[in-house]
C-alpha cells in the first residue's frame, strides 16, 4: 500500500507523468506573463483539442481551475492569457463535445464578472460577446443566462468615480446584454429571455444609458450620435439604442407586451412624462423597430397606461397623450389592426374626464377666491391635455385611408353631444351647458383635422344623412364659434379641388378668372345629391346668416360656402336656387321682421353683393355681370356700408336705418330674370321667392334644450284665450258695413289661391315636398304635445308619475284610496 501511495505522489509531482492535455495547457503560459500567449504551444493545444474532442471538457475544466487560482492571487496577466486561449479554442472547435467545454467557459466568464476589477469585467464581457457570435449546431437544453442578464444589467448602471472607467464598464454591460440577446432570441428553447423578470432588467438598463445621454444634451454637453465617439471611445447611449432596436426588431407577436411594459414603468419611475422628449424618442424607436403588424400592441399598451394614470397630474396625462400621438402617427401609415375605434373611445373618455376636472376646479375657484391663482394654473393645464387629445384624434383620423376616414368621421359625429339629449359617451346634464359646449368645440375641431384633405368622388358618400343631419343641427345653435367650425368641416368635404385658399376673405373680386379656379363638370351622383339635400343646405345658410352673434369670420365662411357650392355642385338649376337664396337674404335684411342689429343687416347685404359678383363671373353672363357691377358701383358712391370692404372694416360707420325705397342700391329679381332669360336657365323660377321650410330640426339644439311642460301648458292656454281688446271692440256702423261687404275678402282669397297655384306649378318638386313634410311634422309634434298634456297614465299601487318643471316625481297611491269607475266595482 505504501509503495502505491508513493507512486501516486511521484506521478503528481513529476511533469512527464502528468496527462498530456495538462502539459499542453501549462506550456501556453510563459514564465513572464508580459510575454503573452505562446503561439506555437497554443497551436499544439488547438490541434490536440481538434484531434481529440473528447478531451475538450477536461481542457476547459483545467483552464478554469488555473484561471480561478490566478484571479484569487491577482495574477491578472495569466488571467488574460487563459481567456485568450479559451477564445481561440471556442473559435476552432465546433463538435458535439463542445457543450461541456462551454459550461467551463461560462463559469470562467462569470468569475471575471464577479470580480470588482473593471479590467477583468471588460475582459470577461469581450469573451462572452465572442462566444455569443458563434452559431452552435445544436440547441442547448439546460444552459441558462440569468446570471449574465443580472450582472450585465448591473454593469450598465455603473457609478464608478472615474468617468472613463464608468463609461468602459457601461459599454461592456451593454455589449454583454446585446450578446445575451443574440444568443437567446433565435433559440426557440431560450424563450425564457422574454419573460418579465428578464425584460425588467434588460430594457431599463438600455433606457438608463439612453436617458443619460439626453441629460447631457440638456446640460449643454451634446453626445455624438454615432456608436464610436470623436476620441475613439464608444458611446454608451448610441450603443444602448442600437441594442434596444435590435431587441425590439426580434420581438415576436406574443412578446410585444413584455417588451413595452418595462418602458412605461421606467418612464413612470424616472418621471419622464413631463417633460416628455425622452418618452417621445423612445416610442419613435419602438414604432420604427418593431414589425408593422405589431403596432396595435404598442398603441394598446399606451392606452392602458393612460387609463392607469387617469387621476394623475394634467401634465403627465398630456405627456402620455402626446406619446400616443407619435405612435398612432407612425402606425396609421401601416396596419393599425382593430384598435382604431378603441383609440377614439379611450381618448373621448379622457376628454370628458379632463373637462370634468377643469369644470370642478373652476367651480371650486369661484367658491373660494383666496387661492385663485393656483387653480387658474390647474385649469390651463387641463387645456393642455384637451388640446393634446384633439390633436391626437385629428392626426390619427387624418392619416387613415379615405374609406376608413369616412367611418371615423361618422364615429366622431355620433359622439358630439347636444345639451339635454342622450349621448352614447357623455351625460350632458351632469357636465352642464358649459361642459357640453366645450366638448362640442373640441370634437368639431378634431373633425376639421380628420376631414382635412378628404377627397370623395361622390357627395352622397361623403355627406350621408347620419352625418349631415347632426352637423346641420349644430349649425343652428346660438354660438358663433360652433357655427364657424361646422362651416369649416363642410368646406373640407365639399372643396375637392382646393379652391378655398383662393377664396379666402369676403370681398368684391374684380376678376374671378384671374384666380384660376379648378372645377369639373358636375356628376350625375352630385346632381342627385343636390336634388335631395339642396333645400337643407340652403335653409341652414339662410338661418345662419341672421344670427345676431355673427362676426366677420362667420360672414367670410358663409361666403366661402356659397362659392364652393357654386364651383363643386352647381348646375343650371342649382344656380337659380342660389340666386333665389341670395335675394331672399337681401329681402330678409331689408324687411327686418326679427329686429336684427344693423351690423347683421349690412353684413347680409355685403355677403349678397360679394356672392352675386362671384356668381355672375362664374356663369359668364355679361348682362348679369353688368347689373351686379352697376349696383356695386352705386353702393360705393352712396352706401359703402353695404359692401364687404367697408362694413367689416374696424370702426366702420353704421347707418341708423336702411333706405328701402332706393331700389337701385339693391339687386332686383326682375332685372336678373331678364338677364338670365334664354336657353339654359329657367328664369321664371326667380319670380318665386325662396322661403325656407319650417321644421322642428332646431327644437333640441337652439335656445332651449328641453321643453318645460308647465310653460308649454301655460303657452297653450294663453294662446287659446281671446284677446281682451278684441272682446272690448266697439260695434259701430262702419264695422257692420265692413262685415257685410265681402268683395275685398274675395279678392284677397283669389290672390292667395293664385299664388298657391303658381308656387305648385313652378317651384321644384323637392321644395314642395319639403314644405309639405314640414307641415306634417309640425302637426304631428303639436298633437304629441297635446296628448302628453291631456293623457295621464292610470294610478297604480307602485305610484303615479307626475311631471313638473321638467322633473319626474313618483307618488305612491294606496289601493284603498284609488277611485275606480262604478262599472268596475262589484
Amino acid at each position: 500500500m505504501d509503495s502505491e501511495n508513493n507512486e501516486s505522489g511521484v506521478c503528481g509531482c513529476c511533469g512527464p507523468l502528468r496527462p498530456r492535455y495538462k502539459r499542453l495547457v501549462d506550456n501556453i503560459f510563459p514564465e513572464d506573463p508580459k510575454d503573452g500567449l505562446s503561439k506555437s504551444d497554443m497551436e499544439k493545444l488547438t490541434f490536440y483539442a481538434v484531434s481529440a474532442p473528447e478531451k475538450l471538457d477536461r481542457i476547459g475544466a483545467y483552464l478554469a481551475e488555473r484561471l480561478s487560482r490566478d484571479v484569487v492571487r491577482h495574477r491578472y496577466g495569466y488571467v488574460v492569457i487563459a481567456m485568450e486561449a479559451l477564445d481561440q479554442l471556442l473559435m476552432a472547435c465546433h463538435s458535439q463535445s463542445i457543450k461541456p467545454f462551454v459550461e467551463s467557459f461560462l463559469h470562467m466568464v462569470a468569475k471575471l464578472l464577479e470580480s470588482r476589477e473593471p479590467d477583468l469585467q471588460v475582459l470577461g464581457t469581450n469573451s462572452f460577446v465572442k462566444f455569443a457570435n458563434i452559431e452552435e449546431d445544436t440547441p442547448s437544453y439546460h444552459r441558462r443566462y440569468d446570471f449574465f442578464v443580472s450582472q450585465f444589467s448591473a454593469m450598465c448602471h455603473s457609478t464608478h468615480e472615474d468617468t472613463e472607467t464608468r463609461t468602459r464598464i457601461r459599454v461592456a454591460g451593454i455589449k454583454g446584454l446585446q450578446g445575451v440577446v443574440r444568443k437567446t432570441v433565435n433559440d426557440e428553447l431560450q424563450a425564457i429571455i422574454w419573460e418579465p423578470q428578464h425584460m425588467d432588467k434588460l430594457i431599463p438598463s438600455m433606457l438608463f444609458n439612453m436617458q443619460d445621454s439626453e441629460d447631457l444634451d440638456r446640460a449643454g454637453h451634446p453626445s455624438t450620435p454615432s456608436v464610436v465617439g470623436q476620441d475613439g471611445e464608444e458611446n454608451p447611449a448610441a450603443l444602448a439604442e442600437s441594442c434596444f432596436r435590435e431587441l425590439l426588431g426580434r420581438a415576436a407577436y406574443g412578446n410585444m407586451n413584455n417588451a413595452v411594459r418595462p418602458v412605461l414603468v421606467h418612464l413612470d419611475n424616472h418621471h419622464l412624462w413631463d417633460p416628455n422628449e425622452f418618452a417621445v424618442s423612445c416610442f419613435r424607436i419602438i414604432m420604427y423597430s418593431i414589425q408593422a403588424q405589431h403596432s396595435h400592441h404598442v398603441i394598446q399598451q399606451v392606452l392602458n397606461h393612460l387609463d392607469y394614470h387617469n387621476k394623475t397630474t394634467p401634465r403627465v396625462r398630456a405627456g402620455i397623450v402626446q406619446v400616443l400621438l407619435e405612435t398612432v402617427a407612425i402606425a396609421a401609415k401601416g396596419s393599425v389592426g382593430p384598435t382604431v375605434l378603441e383609440v377614439f373611445n379611450t381618448l373621448l373618455k379622457h376628454l370628458r374626464m379632463s373637462v370634468d376636472f377643469e369644470l370642478g376646479e373652476s367651480s371650486r375657484r369661484n367658491s373660494s377666491t383666496s387661492v385663485s391663482s393656483g387653480r387658474g394654473g390647474k385649469e390651463s393645464e387641463e387645456r393642455i391635455v384637451q388640446n393634446a387629445i384633439i390633436q391626437t384624434i385629428g392626426f390619427f383620423g387624418g392619416n387613415l385611408p379615405d374609406y376608413q376616414r369616412a367611418e371615423v368621421m361618422m364615429f366622431i359625429m355620433g359622439k358630439v353631444p347636444v345639451y339635454g339629449t342622450p349621448c352614447h359617451t357623455l351625460d350632458t346634464v351632469k357636465i352642464g351647458h358649459q361642459g357640453t359646449k366645450r366638448i362640442q368645440t373640441m370634437l368639431l375641431s378634431s373633425l376639421i383635422m380628420v376631414t382635412s384633405g378628404f377627397k370623395s368622388k361622390s357627395m352622397a358618400a361623403a355627406l350621408p344623412p347620419p352625418f349631415l343631419d347632426p352637423l346641420f343641427s349644430i349649425s343652428l345653435m346660438e354660438d358663433s364659434e360652433l357655427r364657424q367650425l361646422v362651416l369649416e368641416i363642410l368646406h373640407n368635404i365639399i372643396d375637392r379641388h382646393d379652391n378655398r385658399a383662393k377664396l379666402r376673405g369676403i370681398r368684391i373680386i374684380p376678376n374671378v378668372a384671374a384666380l384660376k379656379i379648378k372645377r369639373e363638370k358636375i356628376s350625375k351622383q352630385d346632381v342627385a345629391f343636390m336634388k335631395k339635400h339642396g333645400q337643407q343646405l340652403y335653409r341652414h345658410i339662410y338661418l345662419g346668416c341672421k344670427e345676431e352673434d355673427n362676426v366677420h369670420k362667420n360672414f367670410e365662411l358663409l361666403f366661402t360656402t356659397l362659392a364652393i357650392l357654386t364651383i363643386e355642385l352647381a348646375n343650371e338649376e342649382v344656380v337659380i336656387d342660389l340666386i333665389r337664396l341670395a335675394i331672399a337674404l337681401q329681402d330678409m335684411a331689408l324687411a327686418n321682421e326679427e329686429n336684427m342689429p344693423m351690423f347683421i343687416r349690412c353684413g347680409i347685404n355685403a355677403l349678397v353683393a360679394a356672392y352675386l359678383n362671384f356668381l355672375s363671373q362664374m356663369i359668364a353672363n355679361p348682362p348679369f355681370c353688368q347689373h351686379v357691377s352697376k349696383v356695386i358701383e352705386l353702393r360705393n358712391m352712396d352706401a359703402p356700408y353695404l359692401l364687404p370692404e367697408h362694413i367689416f372694416r374696424d370702426k366702420c360707420p353704421i347707418p341708423e336705418a336702411l333706405d328701402k325705397e332706393d331700389r337701385q342700391l339693391y339687386f332686383q329679381t326682375a332685372d336678373m330674370a331678364e338677364c338670365l332669360a334664354g336657353p339654359g336657365y329657367n328664369a321664371e323660377r326667380l319670380s318665386i321667392p325662396y322661403v325656407p321650410q319650417v321644421t322642428d330640426e332646431d327644437r333640441l339644439t337652439r335656445r332651449k334644450s328641453f321643453v318645460d311642460t308647465i310653460s308649454l301648458q301655460v303657452d297653450i292656454i294663453s294662446n287659446s284665450l281671446p284677446d281682451k281688446s278684441q272682446l272690448a271692440e266697439e260695434i259701430t256702423f262702419e264695422t257692420l258695413k265692413k262685415a257685410i261687404d265681402t268683395t275685398g275678402l274675395e279678392e284677397q282669397e283669389r290672390e292667395k289661391r293664385r299664388q298657391v297655384m303658381e308656387k305648385f306649378q313652378k317651384a321644384p318638386f323637392e321644395e314642395i315636398a319639403a314644405h309639405c313634410e314640414s307641415k306634417a311634422n309640425m302637426l304631428h309634434d303639436r298633437l304629441a304635445q297635446i296628448f302628453e298634456l291631456t293623457i295621464r297614465p292610470p294610478p297604480s299601487p307602485s305610484g303615479v308619475v307626475s311631471i313638473s318643471a321638467g322633473h319626474t316625481q313618483h307618488q305612491s297611491v294606496p289601493v284603498y284610496e284609488m277611485k275606480f269607475p262604478d262599472l268596475c266595482v262589484y
